[in-house]
């Protein structure tokens, strides 16, 4: 991954791609996070104003401004009013902070999430095999084949697995519960970035993946909330293992 020395805001913001998602605050806060934690930025650098943040990655610029906002209580980046937003540290010194800030929820409260989380992604599961929203589902797919493209590549991996489940829950269609479900994700991010660290986690969670995507393109609504229950008792031990 290229370096980005101090001054390069055109690198800095081209780098963070471009976003497509329904809840754009949480998506610019990983993308942010992702990109600062790569050790491709030096610390101290002056990041790039919210305007040309936001023309890169086609939102508005009031999610940057509430990316920055929650980066800057994570302790990752400091606002200057009159003078901009900097990187505080290296990749070394940001990424113990963003897994203090997950721990900050505690042992109890991550088994709780997780649970709550599991909730969730089965209740879409079900609502997408119901509502079938085809559009939604080729995207999934797209995701499905690139996690059996990137099971050598656990970064690709990872962002592929979460690409997955944000089109399920689009196809879900029903907005307040991709919100929660964006919600317990962002609490738990710290953990899940890290939940598949083999080969052979990564060959599990694809076969997962596949069997609920296969229940839901047949409209079954059972098979695919039995499907995701199972992959999320899989992905809740690797967590919990994380966060032990």
């Amino acid at each position: 991954m290229p370096a980005y020395p101090s001054g390069q805001s055109d690198g800095i913001a081209a780098a963070l791609g471009t976003i497509d998602s329904s809840s754009p605050v949480s998506e610019v806060t990983r993308r942010l996070l992702d990109l600062f934690t790569s050790g491709s930025i030096e610390p101290g650098t002056r990041l790039p104003p919210e305007r040309q943040i936001a023309a890169n990655l086609g939102v508005g610029r009031s999610a940057v401004r509430e990316a920055f906002a929650a980066l800057e209580i994570l302790g990752i980046v400091n606002v200057k009013p009159g003078s901009g937003t900097y990187l505080r540290g290296l990749a070394s010194d940001l990424l113990p902070n963003t897994l203090s800030w997950g721990l900050l929820i505690g042992r109890e409260r991550t088994d709780e999430l997780l649970e709550v989380r599991a909730g969730l992604e089965i209740h879409v599961a079900r609502l997408a095999a119901l509502r079938r929203n085809d559009a939604a589902l080729k995207l999934a797919g797209k995701a499905l084949d690139q996690m059996r493209a990137s099971t050598g590549n656990l970064t690709a991996f990872a962002k592929a697995d979460r690409d997955f489940h944000d089109r399920l829950a689009a196809a879900a269609g029903n907005s307040l519960l991709v919100d929660q479900l964006d919600v317990v994700r962002s609490l738990l991010q710290v953990y899940a970035n890290r939940a598949v660290q083999t080969t052979a986690d990564a060959l599990v969670a694809q076969v997962e993946h596949e069997a609920i995507h296969a229940a839901i393109l047949r409209g079954d609504d059972h098979a695919a909330a039995s499907a995701m229950a199972v992959h999320m008792t899989t992905a809740a031990k690797r967590l919990a293992g994380i966060g032990a």
